[in-house]
């Protein structure tokens, strides 16, 4: 298939970005031929096209899997798009009415988009295997720690328990440092804090894994989900293991208890865990059945909502500003009236692309 993937960001190194980036080598790995595009381009996007994975050429693709409500509006006319949901918070990552499919990371995010009025399925986040696995064996003992943490207000939080229980501090914050080969960092470490893709990055490489950290848009608060285990992560990974699920707090002295847990045990579990969940080459699998799925389920009367979904958001735009243009808006309530009436497919999509 010809394949496009597009996000808003490919400029530094990040969650969706290095999601993007699996995606694409996952994909021309089984053949297909795979293009780019992104609002903001940078350093990820140059990276994708040193890998044979071009900026966006044609005009057409059998299959655009879109992160990010902008993106989703730019590619509509391009080719049957499947809209992915990282979060329920952002703005970008709100559903967008010119999609043809939604997935959501996690079950949170697939409730959050239900609310809205979207229909979702669940593909929790992809991890390159191949890339991110165990290249140095962990300590017997808990000897180092590595914080993905994105504030400093955790940072320092970890490094004083760390001296307490006097073990080694690592930090990468990846607005500070955006280090992009972050796999060969953990495999240094022992125990990786941080929430969700570091999280399952860290449990890929075959480390322990500590969902926690500190985030303003949390309301200035902390939000942790503590060591992830196999009576942890079910409940963790529901929520895309960012805390809100159990959003435990510590002190230092119940964080060094926390970390205590730590085993080489747990850490083999966590890989196999990935290898079993949350695998790249399992989510592309998924992918392609949410696109067999829906594409074949598609019908006058979905074709119809989405006009109408269309027709009432172009309303609410452009005609009901400061002016209310009242020609217009009786305009657009008049094509509605007219799409209801519509039973075959071809004039229902003619008509929807006219209107847009």
């Amino acid at each position: 298939m010809k394949i496009l993937l597009g996000t808003h960001y490919l400029a530094k190194t990040g969650g969706t970005e290095s999601y993007t980036y699996a995606l694409a080598m996952e994909l021309k790995r089984l053949g297909h031929e795979v293009e780019h595009f992104a609002i903001v381009k940078g350093w990820v996007s140059s990276m994708l096209e040193e890998k044979g994975v071009p900026f966006m050429t044609s005009d057409h693709y059998d299959l655009i899997l879109a992160n990010h409500t902008t993106v989703v509006e730019r590619l509509w006319p391009y080719g049957y798009i499947i809209q992915t949901c990282h979060g329920n918070i952002a703005e970008l990552e709100q559903p967008s009415p010119y999609a043809d499919a939604y997935v959501g990371v996690s079950e949170e995010v697939k409730e959050h988009l239900r609310k809205k009025g979207y229909e979702a399925y669940v593909i929790p986040n992809g991890i390159d295997c191949k890339r991110f696995c165990p290249k140095t064996p962990v300590s017997p003992r808990l000897s180092t720690v590595l914080s993905l943490c994105h504030s400093d207000i955790a940072n320092d939080f970890i490094r004083r328990c760390c001296q307490q229980a006097g073990l080694k501090f690592m930090q990468s914050n990846k607005f500070t440092d955006n280090v992009w080969e972050i796999e060969d960092l953990i495999n240094q470490s022992d125990l990786v804090i941080g929430l969700g893709r570091s999280a399952y990055d860290a449990m890929a490489c075959g480390r322990c894994a500590l969902v926690y950290d500190f985030r303003e848009y949390y309301m200035n608060e902390f939000f942790g989900e503590g060591m992830l285990t196999p009576d942890t992560i079910p409940t963790a990974i529901r929520c895309n293991c960012s805390g809100r699920a159990s959003r435990l707090k510590f002190d230092e002295q119940s964080f060094i208890k926390e970390m205590q847990k730590y085993s080489p045990e747990l850490a083999a579990w966590g890989r196999e865990y990935v290898l079993e969940n949350l695998n790249i080459e399992v989510a592309v699998r998924k992918y392609f059945d949410v696109y067999k799925n829906t594409v074949s389920k598609q019908n006058d009367s979905e074709c119809r909502t989405r006009l109408v979904r269309f027709l009432e958001e172009y309303n609410e735009r452009i005609f009901y500003n400061k002016r209310k243009c009242k020609k217009h808006k009786k305009i657009i309530r008049l094509l509605i009236s007219i799409s209801s009436l519509l039973l075959v497919t071809n004039i229902a999509t003619i008509l929807y692309i006219l209107c847009r």
